[in-house]
Protein backbone atom coordinates (compact mmCIF):
# COMPACT_ATOMS: atom_id res chain seq x y z
CA UNK A 1 0.00 0.00 0.00
CA UNK A 2 1.03 3.46 -0.78
CA UNK A 3 2.32 5.83 1.94
CA UNK A 4 0.50 8.91 2.96
CA UNK A 5 1.82 12.06 2.34
CA UNK A 6 1.77 15.88 3.65
CA UNK A 7 0.44 18.57 1.87
CA UNK A 8 0.62 20.80 4.05
CA UNK A 9 0.47 21.96 8.04
CA UNK A 10 -1.05 24.88 9.56
CA UNK A 11 0.14 25.74 12.96
CA UNK A 12 -3.06 26.55 14.90
CA UNK A 13 -1.90 26.69 18.83
CA UNK A 14 1.94 26.24 19.93
CA UNK A 15 1.98 26.53 24.48
CA UNK A 16 4.36 25.81 26.65
CA UNK A 17 4.38 21.78 26.05
CA UNK A 18 2.28 21.25 23.06
CA UNK A 19 1.74 22.10 19.82
CA UNK A 20 -1.47 21.80 18.06
CA UNK A 21 -1.12 21.64 14.12
CA UNK A 22 -3.77 20.84 11.36
CA UNK A 23 -2.15 18.87 8.98
CA UNK A 24 -3.36 17.87 5.10
CA UNK A 25 -2.86 14.75 4.00
CA UNK A 26 -2.61 12.53 0.58
CA UNK A 27 -3.76 9.39 1.72
CA UNK A 28 -3.16 6.07 -0.34
CA UNK A 29 -6.37 5.66 -0.82
CA UNK A 30 -6.43 8.77 -3.49
CA UNK A 31 -8.63 10.80 -0.76
CA UNK A 32 -6.90 14.17 0.78
CA UNK A 33 -8.18 14.87 4.52
CA UNK A 34 -7.23 17.59 7.50
CA UNK A 35 -5.93 15.59 10.54
CA UNK A 36 -5.56 17.21 13.65
CA UNK A 37 -2.50 16.53 15.19
CA UNK A 38 -0.99 17.28 18.89
CA UNK A 39 2.80 17.55 19.00
CA UNK A 40 4.22 16.47 21.99
CA UNK A 41 8.39 16.45 22.54
CA UNK A 42 8.01 12.91 24.12
CA UNK A 43 8.40 11.74 27.87
CA UNK A 44 9.74 8.77 29.76
CA UNK A 45 8.59 6.97 32.46
CA UNK A 46 10.57 4.16 34.82
CA UNK A 47 9.04 1.74 37.27
CA UNK A 48 11.21 2.08 40.47
CA UNK A 49 11.89 -1.87 41.47
CA UNK A 50 13.13 -2.42 45.21
CA UNK A 51 15.52 -5.29 45.83
CA UNK A 52 12.13 -6.96 47.68
CA UNK A 53 9.65 -6.56 44.75
CA UNK A 54 7.95 -3.21 46.27
CA UNK A 55 7.25 -0.78 42.99
CA UNK A 56 7.52 3.06 44.09
CA UNK A 57 4.37 4.55 42.39
CA UNK A 58 3.02 8.18 42.90
CA UNK A 59 -0.66 9.46 43.47
CA UNK A 60 -0.82 12.45 41.73
CA UNK A 61 -3.04 15.28 41.08
CA UNK A 62 -4.01 15.21 37.43
CA UNK A 63 -6.63 18.42 36.62
CA UNK A 64 -7.52 16.28 32.83
CA UNK A 65 -9.23 13.53 34.48
CA UNK A 66 -10.93 15.27 37.76
CA UNK A 67 -8.69 13.78 40.43
CA UNK A 68 -6.16 12.05 41.92
CA UNK A 69 -4.59 8.58 39.41
CA UNK A 70 -1.49 6.41 40.30
CA UNK A 71 1.17 6.61 37.86
CA UNK A 72 4.50 5.39 38.16
CA UNK A 73 7.46 8.63 37.51
CA UNK A 74 7.20 10.14 34.76
CA UNK A 75 8.20 13.88 32.80
CA UNK A 76 8.30 15.10 29.25
CA UNK A 77 11.81 14.99 27.58
CA UNK A 78 13.75 18.25 27.98
CA UNK A 79 15.05 19.80 24.33
CA UNK A 80 17.72 16.66 22.74
CA UNK A 81 17.41 15.10 25.95
CA UNK A 82 18.28 11.55 26.06
CA UNK A 83 15.57 9.28 27.42
CA UNK A 84 17.12 7.47 29.56
CA UNK A 85 18.67 10.76 31.41
CA UNK A 86 14.84 11.86 31.75
CA UNK A 87 13.91 8.60 33.34
CA UNK A 88 16.64 9.08 36.30
CA UNK A 89 15.41 13.22 36.61
CA UNK A 90 12.35 12.36 36.69
CA UNK A 91 12.42 9.36 39.19
CA UNK A 92 14.45 11.50 41.60
CA UNK A 93 12.27 14.78 41.53
CA UNK A 94 9.52 12.85 42.01
CA UNK A 95 9.61 10.06 44.59
CA UNK A 96 13.59 10.79 45.39
CA UNK A 97 15.57 7.82 44.46
CA UNK A 98 18.35 7.23 41.85
CA UNK A 99 18.41 3.97 39.88
CA UNK A 100 21.64 2.37 39.48
CA UNK A 101 20.67 0.48 36.67
CA UNK A 102 17.42 1.79 34.28
CA UNK A 103 16.63 -0.66 31.60
CA UNK A 104 14.26 0.15 28.53
CA UNK A 105 11.29 -1.90 28.69
CA UNK A 106 9.44 -0.80 25.56
CA UNK A 107 8.41 2.94 23.67
CA UNK A 108 4.58 3.31 23.38
CA UNK A 109 2.63 5.59 21.50
CA UNK A 110 0.14 7.17 23.51
CA UNK A 111 -2.88 8.09 20.96
CA UNK A 112 -1.57 7.45 18.08
CA UNK A 113 -5.05 8.86 16.57
CA UNK A 114 -4.02 12.36 16.99
CA UNK A 115 -0.85 13.10 18.92
CA UNK A 116 2.55 12.06 18.04
CA UNK A 117 3.61 11.86 21.76
CA UNK A 118 5.91 8.52 22.63
CA UNK A 119 6.90 7.47 26.09
CA UNK A 120 10.04 5.77 26.72
CA UNK A 121 9.21 3.27 29.72
CA UNK A 122 12.15 2.06 31.79
CA UNK A 123 12.75 -0.22 34.91
CA UNK A 124 14.74 1.28 37.46
CA UNK A 125 17.02 -1.53 40.08
CA UNK A 126 19.42 -1.18 42.56
CA UNK A 127 17.85 1.97 44.29
CA UNK A 128 19.43 4.17 46.28
CA UNK A 129 17.80 7.79 48.01
CA UNK A 130 18.71 10.97 46.75
CA UNK A 131 16.49 13.75 46.75
CA UNK A 132 12.88 14.98 46.13
CA UNK A 133 12.52 18.00 43.99
CA UNK A 134 8.71 18.70 43.03
CA UNK A 135 7.70 21.24 40.37
CA UNK A 136 5.55 23.91 41.96
CA UNK A 137 2.80 22.21 39.51
CA UNK A 138 3.30 18.79 40.98
CA UNK A 139 0.60 17.48 43.85
CA UNK A 140 1.41 13.75 44.40
CA UNK A 141 1.73 11.31 47.62
CA UNK A 142 4.87 8.33 46.99
CA UNK A 143 2.78 4.84 47.17
CA UNK A 144 4.76 1.21 47.85
CA UNK A 145 3.17 -1.65 46.68
CA UNK A 146 4.44 -5.67 46.11
CA UNK A 147 4.69 -5.98 42.21
CA UNK A 148 1.17 -8.47 43.16
CA UNK A 149 -0.31 -6.16 44.84
CA UNK A 150 0.18 -3.31 42.15
CA UNK A 151 -1.17 -5.68 39.97
CA UNK A 152 -3.97 -6.71 41.25
CA UNK A 153 -5.40 -2.85 41.51
CA UNK A 154 -4.55 -2.59 37.78
CA UNK A 155 -7.04 -6.05 37.97
CA UNK A 156 -9.68 -3.87 40.02
CA UNK A 157 -10.02 -0.29 37.86
CA UNK A 158 -7.48 1.25 40.50
CA UNK A 159 -5.13 1.93 38.30
CA UNK A 160 -6.45 3.27 35.06
CA UNK A 161 -3.11 4.48 33.13
CA UNK A 162 -2.00 3.17 30.44
CA UNK A 163 1.79 4.01 30.67
CA UNK A 164 1.60 2.23 34.67
CA UNK A 165 -0.40 -0.44 33.08
CA UNK A 166 2.10 -1.27 30.55
CA UNK A 167 5.43 -0.88 32.61
CA UNK A 168 4.05 -2.53 35.78
CA UNK A 169 2.74 -5.45 33.81
CA UNK A 170 6.21 -5.53 31.31
CA UNK A 171 8.01 -5.59 35.48
CA UNK A 172 5.74 -8.29 36.65
CA UNK A 173 6.30 -10.62 33.72
CA UNK A 174 9.97 -10.52 33.43
CA UNK A 175 9.90 -11.16 37.09
CA UNK A 176 7.47 -14.19 36.88
CA UNK A 177 9.83 -14.96 34.12
CA UNK A 178 13.10 -15.05 35.85
CA UNK A 179 11.75 -16.69 39.18
CA UNK A 180 9.82 -19.68 37.34
CA UNK A 181 13.30 -20.34 35.64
Amino acid sequence: MNEEKLLSTKHIYSGKILKFDLDTVALPNGRTTELEILRHPGASAVVPLKDDGTVILIRQLRHAVGGFIYEIPAGKLDPQEDPRDCAARELEEEVGYRAGHLELLTSIWTAPGFTDEVIHIFQGTNLEVGKQNLDQDEVLEIVEWPIEKAISKIQDGTIRDAKTIIGLQMVFWQKKFTDDQ
